[in-house]
């Protein structure tokens, strides 16, 4: 159990039958009244964020979630496999509860999936990847200021904004959280 007035961001309890993830969080002491905590929740199965007020004193269960490492083998239609490298079972998950962040992950990549009580919820891929520019159009020199980019596609199928010097064949890195051009690999 934990109680309202011990929460953190990051911290995962359970109210209502909903996991619950504390955003951000703040103490407050009015001058006439009880303390309260305003808090920002996000419902960690949902994505759905809440802001509401606890009374300091207040226990909810805690929730733990399991982020086991697990790598990405294939999909199957709208499924997609991923295989746990200590075991070597394999886990499907439904295209739906894939993140936008997920194309950026290629065959074999290692990502986080999440999971509460045994079902799958969700799943978070590296953080930063290398990937190949297999399409974009060349650049011109000289032919813009400052910070110019032009699209360019990778080798997941995932279409971003890179510099006019990228050609097709170079690697690049990939913040997966934006899906902004880090530099060359």
């Amino acid at each position: 159990m934990i109680s309202a007035g011990d929460f953190r961001n990051g911290v995962t309890f359970e109210e209502d039958g909903q996991v619950l993830q504390v955003v951000e969080f703040q103490h407050v002491k009015p001058g006439k009244g009880a303390a309260f905590v305003r808090t920002k929740t996000k419902n960690v199965i949902t994505g759905a964020v809440v802001e509401k007020s606890y009374n300091p004193t207040a226990k909810f269960p805690t929730a733990f979630i399991e982020r086991r490492d697990m790598e990405y083998s294939y999909n199957d239609g709208d499924l997609y496999y991923f295989m746990d490298n200590e075991t070597f079972e394999m886990t499907p998950i439904a295209e739906a509860d894939l993140p936008d962040s997920f194309k950026f992950v290629k065959e074999n990549m290692v990502c986080k999936i999440l999971s509460y009580k045994g079902s799958v919820f969700g799943l978070e891929p590296p953080t930063f990847v290398n990937l190949q520019v297999t399409q974009t159009d060349p650049g011109f020199a000289g032919n813009t200021a400052t910070n110019a980019t032009k699209p360019a596609t990778v080798e997941t199928g995932a279409e971003i904004k890179v510099p006019l010097f990228i050609n097709e064949g170079e690697m690049i890195q990939i913040d997966t959280r934006t899906g902004e051009y880090l530099g060359r690999a």
